[in-house]
């Protein structure tokens, strides 16, 4: 319960680089302003926040700074908790590992405890992946629909990919997804050897980066030669 005389802060979403290289410009300065004002942070991992804190600017001695930390072992019950902070008064950031917040990444949830809450949520401008390599790709950008992650067994794995062509096929819909970055070839093999000729892949890879890659072809054009896409962080988009 928030006393009649307190107004909470504000919550923002504040997105960090997608690749180590962190191209000038890929995060605009308002970000920076916005960021040395804060004193509360919810981040996914302390070290890396901290770091990518210090490459922004931040000056703050982090001992006089309150962390919380958001991830795969965070309880639901505890997230709640992250936000008296900013129902007290204190506006506070939630910073993404790579990206942008809450898009395949943690974060969907105290958002909208956020909102329950009545405390107004601002999400800053920043690089993701996903809308990037969409740009990019030269497919359907009216119609698409993000998967996370297709199935690893072979099998399931299989069946996905045939259901993706049969909704491209149907709908029209650009069909993306990601992989861990070693298991990336992997998944190319598995489009290759179950997609027809004429569908095209895009193979959006280190975006930002100085050795950025971002290339459309059809299937049938992807089996004459393997792109350079082990450990690579990358984005693959489907379409016709």
């Amino acid at each position: 319960m928030i006393p009649d005389n307190l107004k909470p802060g504000n919550l923002y979403l504040i997105p960090s680089f997608i690749s180590e290289a962190g191209i000038p410009g890929s995060l605009p300065s308002f970000n920076q302003e916005i960021i040395k004002g804060l004193d509360v942070f919810i981040v996914e991992e302390l070290r890396t926040a901290r770091r990518y804190l210090r490459s922004v600017g931040f000056s703050k001695d982090f001992e006089s700074i309150l962390f919380f930390e958001l991830n795969e072992h965070t309880k639901l019950s505890e997230i709640g908790s992250y936000l008296q902070t900013v129902l007290d008064g204190r506006n506070a950031g939630l910073i993404s590992e790579a990206g942008t917040p809450c898009v395949a990444d943690p974060g969907a949830e105290l958002v909208m405890l956020a909102h329950q809450n009545g405390i107004r949520v601002i999400p800053l401008t920043g690089p993701n992946s996903i809308i990037l390599a969409l740009m990019a790709s030269g497919l359907n950008g009216q119609k698409f629909i993000f998967h996370g992650y297709l199935p690893i067994d072979k099998a399931e794995r299989k069946q996905a990919i045939k259901s993706l062509e049969k909704d491209i096929q149907t709908f029209g819909r650009t069909q993306i997804f990601i992989e861990a970055p070693y298991r990336n070839v992997a998944l190319f093999e598995a489009l290759i050897s179950n997609c027809s000729n004429d569908i095209k892949l895009c193979i959006a890879c280190n975006i930002t980066s100085t050795d950025e890659f971002i290339q459309t072809k059809t299937i049938g054009e992807w089996r004459k030669g393997k792109p350079e896409i082990h450990k690579k962080p990358a984005v693959f988009l489907l379409n016709q």
